[in-house]
């Protein structure tokens, strides 16, 4: 569980999301191993599924002419590698920045042991004139 220090959400508090998926050969590079932007690519099909969780339409979500949610910062961290086959279980928690900006972080787990972690950070604009605005009540009511 995580705390929201800005006050936004039902009762500040969110407990963790959970998604499972198996790794593709699509996934790896020529090395056989998970290419790291891949793995990103993961971490933010969870992130989907959570907002999916949350009976978020995505298609409208995502294509909103008044509000876009880009990343503005990415990071990952691999302890081992991950290969075709492999099931991962990727567990994320939503957490404030401030009003205009969230952070999401990814603790990737293999047969319980975790293999890596990401963090994606996102900020909240208006696509038309690219100007910050707030986090929507979408979000923030379900954190």
């Amino acid at each position: 569980m995580i705390l929201c220090p800005y006050g936004f959400g039902n009762g500040a508090i969110m407990t963790e999301f959970s998604y499972q998926r198996k790794i593709r050969f699509a996934d790896t590079d020529a090395a056989g191993v998970v290419y790291f932007t891949n793995l990103l690519s993961i971490c933010h099909e969870a992130y989907e599924e959570y907002l999916s969780s949350l009976k978020i339409d995505l298609k409208s979500f995502f294509k909103d002419d008044l509000t876009a949610i880009p990343i503005i910062h990415a990071e990952i961290d691999f302890f081992q590698p991950l290969f075709c086959g492999d099931i991962i279980t990727i567990k994320l928690e939503l957490s404030f920045v401030n009003e205009k900006v969230f952070a999401i972080n990814y603790q990737i787990l293999q047969d319980s042991f975790q293999v890596a972690t990401a963090m994606t950070k996102h900020i909240t604009i208006n696509p038309q004139t690219r100007k910050t605005k707030p986090i929507p009540k979408i979000i923030t009511q379900n954190i």
